[in-house]
């Protein structure tokens, strides 16, 4: 058996066609534009180009794009100053401060110093219970790419067993809440969990965000399974050259491939759905804020 390829990239294009629709809609009838503004405390370059590529993105789907860059020394009271300015500008639809944030600032208090309307990260306090009781919720946009390559692979997912590897806030947790929500039978398994093997060796859906290269092996996989790998990991790469690195998953792709019904790779798998998925939460965010009906096909 050979898997066939989730094509990430591809469908997060398809994700960004729709949100643009959407804004475009947004716009010739109701005069809205969304608006989406983010936060970089300190010169950290992943980062850097994480920002500027939301950027692109956010203005390439005709939303309004408000970026603030932070020196690394700014102070917990300035930063929340900011926050709270964003929270009450009408323009600003949805806020992301991007992590990690630099030692001296309490990243939790940050987090939930945005309104929880506007919290497009789905980390508020709040938005995190929501999500866990069922209710209407602004969702981490990882696992909500996720979900949404599942749906389009697999229908409905009613019944299926589930096993999500990583019990993380911003990944594992809501994506098994969420996969809750869709009727799966769901096991949250992480590092520590007996007989590992085996736990992921049931699974219908295999989710892998665990943060260690290439720690699931194709024999962990049971034949046919989707396998939604969200680790990206860089390791040496030697054959490359010296010094050279290369990005791989929390699973051993080659060997998963041969047993696993479909596979995400990485990279191409669900990265690009992360930054499609915020653009997708702000509209439902300027959606919502005004009491309009929500997209189609770009929530949970």
């Amino acid at each position: 058996m050979s898997a066939d390829i989730i094509d990430g990239k591809a469908f997060a294009a398809t994700i960004r066609g729709k949100v643009a629709d959407h804004v475009k809609a947004l716009h010739d009838e109701h005069g809205l534009v969304p608006g989406l503004a983010v936060v970089l405390v300190g010169e950290d370059p992943a980062s850097q180009v994480y920002v500027r590529n939301k950027g692109k993105q956010t203005e390439e789907a005709g939303m309004a794009s408000f970026e603030h860059r932070l020196p690394a020394e700014t102070s917990e009271e300035d930063l929340l100053a900011l926050i709270a300015r964003l929270n009450a500008a009408p323009a600003v639809h949805g806020i992301l401060v991007q992590l990690p944030l630099p030692d001296h600032i309490d990243e939790a208090k940050v987090i939930n110093a945005i309104d929880v309307a506007k919290d497009v990260d789905g980390f508020h306090i709040s938005n995190v219970g929501l999500l866990a009781t069922g209710q209407k919720a602004l969702v981490p946009c990882t696992p909500l790419g996720c979900l949404m390559l599942l749906r389009d692979r697999l229908g409905a997912l009613s019944g299926l067993d589930a096993v999500v590897v990583g019990r993380s806030n911003i990944v594992g947790k809501p994506m098994a809440h969420l996969l809750l929500r869709d009727s799966c039978t769901v096991t949250v398994a992480h590092s520590r969990t007996r007989d590992l093997a085996q736990v992921c060796r049931r699974a219908d859906i295999l989710v892998a965000a665990v943060g260690r290269p290439e720690m699931i092996p194709g024999d962990w996989i049971k034949p046919g399974a989707t396998v939604i790998d969200v680790g990206i990991n860089r390791i040496p790469a030697p054959e490359r050259g010296e010094g050279k690195t290369r990005l791989v998953g929390d699973v051993h792709f080659e060997s998963a491939a041969q047993v696993a019904g479909a596979i995400t790779p990485v990279p191409g798998g669900v990265g690009p759905m992360t930054i499609a998925c915020l653009l997708a939460n702000t509209v439902t965010a300027c959606c919502r804020a005004h009491g309009l009906v929500e997209p189609e096909g770009l929530t949970a």
